[in-house]
């Protein structure tokens, strides 16, 4: 089974940026643990939150035709931390795309408050093939599947707004 960090997006700019959010509530059993009466978000699934954003963002630039998984981490940085009640906004923004993957800058920010920030690298790994194991599309988080299942929502007139480009 698959974890979502991100509950939905509220911006989505094809091939630029990307803007998703979770809401942390005291119902994820891993507050339970980390830390017993100081619940606070773990930074590597803040972490995974931000590569989920990221990832979404690079897959749809290839209409999640290429399987899009997370490479490495050369930098990320935690300010503070997010707990239950807090609203934790992930913002990603392609910084270059290439064939072999690509590489976003992402933050997190609970209100005006950063959290997190660093770059994430991304691969492009063939669907059939990679190191002589077969890929299944369906076990990656970065398809098409979960964009569609993540619509941007309503514009302030109540209409529905376009998923992709973030416009009513």
């Amino acid at each position: 089974m698959r974890w979502i960090w991100i509950d939905r997006f509220v911006e989505f700019a094809d091939g630029s940026h990307a803007k998703a959010i979770k809401n942390i509530t005291l119902a994820e059993d891993h507050l339970h643990d980390h830390f017993p009466g100081f619940p606070v978000m773990p930074p590597s699934l803040m972490l995974e939150g931000m590569a989920q954003t990221g990832g979404i963002l690079l897959g749809k630039v290839n209409d999640f035709n290429k399987v899009v998984i997370l490479a490495k981490v050369p930098r990320m940085t935690y300010h503070s931390w997010a707990i239950p009640g807090d609203t934790l906004t992930y913002t990603a923004k392609l910084i270059d795309v290439r064939d072999e993957g690509g590489m976003v800058e992402a933050t997190a920010h609970v209100g005006d408050r950063l959290v997190a920030e660093g770059e994430i690298v991304f691969a492009h790994v063939s669907e059939n093939v990679a190191g002589g194991v077969r890929i299944d599309q369906k076990n990656f988080v970065f398809s098409m599947r979960l964009l569609g299942v993540m619509d941007v929502g309503k514009a302030g007139d109540g209409g529905k707004e376009d998923s992709t480009s973030g416009n009513p």
